[in-house]
């Protein structure tokens, strides 16, 4: 089941201006607990948004790739409190794609917006952006953000023969 849902899933950036409605949130929500972490540590905090006048301010988090967030029903901050875990970016990731195919089990589309280590228009970074307009601790960090909604059209998944098979070596490198 999870194979399927990775050979159809991609990158949605226009959605329908319909809201998601509550239970799917909550079943978002439930992947997004559901991550595993290094040691259990759980460092993720999430911040569900789906205030309109929140999202066209997330639009703005950074210089290129985060505008389509402005027409988005709904999106989930990934952070963490980098105190509890020395791998919290990994645990953010891992948490980021559950959600993500989470999303493509119930119908929606989505798309990752990095802002760990990206600019903001104005000197700051991504991050001090977003952890301002999202009222964070100064202690948290943000990792990214997953815009998700109904896809205004849907795309088909990657043909099999235009996966990087190149990349895959077979007990060594080269091998």
């Amino acid at each position: 089941m999870v194979l399927s849902l990775l050979q159809k899933r991609r990158s949605i950036r226009k959605f329908k201006p319909k809201k998601v409605e509550p239970e799917k949130v909550e079943r978002l929500i439930e992947a997004a607990l559901r991550s595993p972490s290094s040691r259990g540590r759980n460092p993720w905090q999430f911040v569900v948004v789906d205030d309109p006048r929140i999202l066209a301010c997330l639009a703005s988090s950074k210089t290129h790739g985060s505008e389509f967030l402005a027409g988005t029903p709904l999106a989930v901050a990934v952070c963490a409190d980098p105190d509890r875990c020395d791998v919290w970016i990994e645990d953010c990731a891992i948490a980021a794609i559950l959600l993500q195919l989470a999303a493509e089990s119930l119908g929606l589309g989505s798309c990752w917006v990095q802002i760990r280590q990206r600019p903001h228009g104005d000197g700051r970074s991504a991050e001090t952006y977003v952890r301002e307009v999202l009222g964070l601790p100064e202690t948290f960090v943000v990792d990214c953000i997953i815009g998700i909604g109904y896809p205004v059209r849907r795309l088909a998944g990657h043909l099999p023969e235009s996966l990087a098979f190149e990349k895959v070596h077979r007990n060594r490198f080269g091998g």
